[in-house]
């Protein structure tokens, strides 16, 4: 197979990944450290790629029930390998299914936290990548927003948690959605790629039949403002469980 076995420094994690499709990047980890699942919680991943948070959840957390929901067949089928390489099978499941029909494959009401790092860029926007893994992690060529939000919508019990990585110009749209299906906004963090640059990515908590009120946290900046302009700041650095003497 045209594939890497990578190895995470969280948690010791292997990965198996396309060299020319869909490669996970910065983004899940920074959504696995924004949040904070309960013991035995039972959370699902929308659009899980080769499986990557659902993985990183294991590690990081003391969660009963990980399942990752993935259209792409070659990627359910490596996200469903990535699971056994680090013999996670008895707390991590991969269903190949299409969110948009998610009302056939689980009850309402059945997930305590559901994740998503969906796809950023609407069909009819840009170029689209020649490879299909990557053309469809990118645009939304099998569901956009609303889709995805609509699955958490159905799946989250009244008091659970969404947690989503997105675009930082697409804020207004992800608060809309949400809401269409009962779900407030509760917490956001800004990500910027360094100190004096515009916001790249948002990260956003809401609640299922939740209150309103939004705390909004001090931004994420990824890179240090130095010479070099691509070495990370500590917060990073602590996220990827990396020794900051050994990077830069």
């Amino acid at each position: 197979m045209n594939e890497t076995l990578d190895q995470l420094s969280i948690g010791g994690l292997k990965l198996f990944q396309a060299r020319d499709g869909y490669r996970f990047s910065l983004d899940p980890i920074l959504l696995a450290r924004f949040v904070s699942p309960k013991p035995g919680q039972r959370i699902f991943d929308l659009g899980t790629g080769n499986g990557i948070l659902p993985l990183l959840l294991a590690r990081l957390t003391d969660a009963r029930e990980l399942i990752g929901i993935e259209l792409q067949q070659s990627l359910a089928e490596r996200a469903r390998r990535n699971v056994e390489a680090n013999s996670l099978q008895h707390r991590v499941a991969i269903l190949h299914a299409d969110l948009r029909e998610f009302q056939r494959f689980y009850p309402g009401g059945c997930a305590d936290l559901v994740v998503t790092n969906p796809p950023y860029r609407r069909a009819d926007s840009g170029r689209k990548a020649p490879n299909e893994e990557r053309a469809a992690a990118r645009h939304e060529l099998f569901g956009g927003l609303n889709d995805f939000m609509s699955a958490a919508g159905w799946l989250l019990k009244n008091g659970g948690t969404l947690a989503l990585v997105h675009l930082a110009e697409r804020l207004p749209e992800v608060i809309i959605s949400m809401s269409a299906v009962n779900i407030e906004a509760k917490r956001l963090r800004m990500v910027h790629p360094r100190e004096g640059a515009a916001a790249r990515l948002v990260l956003v908590e809401g609640r299922k039949a939740g209150r309103p009120g939004l705390t909004v946290e001090p931004p994420l900046r990824i890179y240090k403002n130095n010479a070099s302009g691509r070495e990370y700041t500590d917060e990073i650095i602590a996220m990827y469980d990396l020794d900051p003497l050994t990077t830069g």
